[in-house]
């Protein structure tokens, strides 16, 4: 499964780490994704998703 949110479908992006002295080596910034069980309200049933935690706010925000 790759990292990727299967909500909002938010994926790494990429990025440099910088050295002291100013070498600069690409990386990966990945997203925070967390694994969680979700009620769906369309299939009237739980869902486990891999879901990041920016979604998982808004989901939360939206429910309120």
């Amino acid at each position: 499964m790759s990292r990727k949110c299967q909500i909002s479908g938010k994926f790494a992006n990429n990025a440099y780490s910088i050295s002291h002295s100013h070498i600069r080596t690409k990386r990966k910034q990945h997203v925070n994704l967390q694994k969680k069980k979700i009620w769906s309200i369309l299939e009237n049933r739980w869902m486990h998703v891999r879901i990041s935690t920016k979604a998982m706010k808004s989901l939360y925000r939206m429910n309120l």
